[in-house]
């Protein structure tokens, strides 16, 4: 089996439906289920404590006891069930019911995909990790582009029938044949049993976990009132989608050079950029609230997510056994893209109702101080 094109296709394929659900599932919730920006931001936000202890606690338990394989299947499944729910939910109370329910299962698949592409290069059966990740990174493009041309023509609705459309496929494609090593059940070690706080004896481990959280909850305000703030700067319809896909682009851009331009790069270095691109770009949308800056801006998620994403992957592969993949894996999703982001979800909900700009200008509050954590650890690197 290519294990390259096996871990690409299934990337491509999360991230097909994670272009339509990361930037567009808030609007869905106002503009075809009515809520208020406020109590669509109060349910993602949920969703997003529910989808830190799935990641937290459920997803390394059961990598534990199961196969990679049928891990990824469960979740397709559950994930599949949680999006027809939506369909008979209208009230508030059903919707953050739902929310809850999918958020459990959903979200949890880029860990599963990151652990098993970890394991795949640690097994010496996938050479480089950004190449197959730049795939997710095209579908997300794709899918961008072309989901705002329909929204254009037929409304909002057709965002949910999009992912619905995305799933079936996701859940096809989880039954299809895995490389054999995905297919293993798990054998108990001492190191795999151990408790969370274990691994944060690991070398540098805190403040590395620390950084990407800062950074990754810095996205809060882009991943949730993205769509809506171009709708407030009276950015076109039809023209929406690709200027979102800016910022993915530049991702594909970082992660096709990443393991070649990048290389000799300490995770240091890494994550400084990656804090000082970040704090760059939501200054810049704030201070000139204009389509032509927020497209320009966008690049810079190369830096802000792009960047650090990598930094903390190539930490996990040179200093993470491969039996703690799994805990470290859902360590990081349940802090850095969840609990965290559902706080500044909440902090940019409230800030956005008192002008939208500020949303984006309180982000710094995660980026400075990332950005002195991470010249800090970057002279760490140099004495060790």
């Amino acid at each position: 089996m290519n294990t390259h094109r096996w871990m690409s296709t299934q990337f491509f394929s999360f991230f097909l439906t994670w272009g339509i659900f990361l930037p567009y599932w808030t609007g869905w919730l106002v503009y075809s289920k009515e809520l208020s920006v406020t109590d669509a931001s109060f349910i993602m936000s949920m969703g997003l404590v529910a989808r830190g202890l799935s990641t937290l606690f459920a997803f390394p338990y059961l990598s534990g006891k199961f196969s990679n394989k049928i891990i990824l299947r469960g979740a397709g499944i559950g994930t599949l069930i949680a999006v027809l729910c939506y369909i008979p939910a209208q009230s508030f109370s059903l919707l953050l019911l739902v929310t809850i329910f999918f958020h459990f299962f959903y979200p949890p698949l880029m860990p599963i995909l990151d652990t098993a592409a970890s394991r795949l290069v640690q097994h010496k059966q996938l050479e480089h990790y950004g190449k197959s990740r730049q795939w997710g990174s095209i579908g997300f493009v794709l899918v961008g582009i072309v989901l705002s041309l329909f929204i254009a023509l037929y409304g909002e609705d057709v965002i949910y029938y999009a992912l619905l459309l995305g799933v079936v496929s996701l859940v096809y494609l989880a039954f299809r044949p895995a490389p054999a090593v995905l297919s293993q059940k798990p054998t108990e070690t001492p190191i795999a049993t151990g408790g969370l706080l274990k691994m944060f004896h690991m070398k540098h481990f805190w403040l590395v976990l620390l950084i990407v959280i800062l950074l990754q909850a810095a996205h809060a305000s882009y991943y949730n009132y993205g769509y809506l703030y171009l709708q407030e700067i009276q950015a076109p319809d039809y023209l929406i989608g690709l200027i979102i896909n800016i910022a993915v682009l530049a991702e594909i851009l970082f992660f096709t050079t990443a393991d070649r331009k990048f290389k000799r790069f300490s995770i240091g270095s890494l994550l400084a950029i990656a804090a000082f691109g970040s704090t760059l770009r939501w200054i810049l949308v704030f201070a000139f609230p204009s389509v032509i800056v927020f497209s320009i801006a966008q690049v810079l998620h190369a830096c802000s997510f792009a960047m650090a994403h990598y930094a903390f992957m190539k930490y996990l592969i040179q200093n993470i056994p491969p039996a703690q993949i799994p805990k470290v894996q859902g360590l990081y999703s349940a802090l850095a893209l969840s609990w965290s982001t559902a706080v500044f979800t909440l902090f940019g909900g409230y800030l956005y109702d008192i002008k939208p700009g500020y949303a984006f200008l309180g982000m710094i509050v995660c980026t400075v101080p990332a950005l002195v954590l991470a010249m800090r650890y970057r002279r760490v690197e140099k004495l060790c």
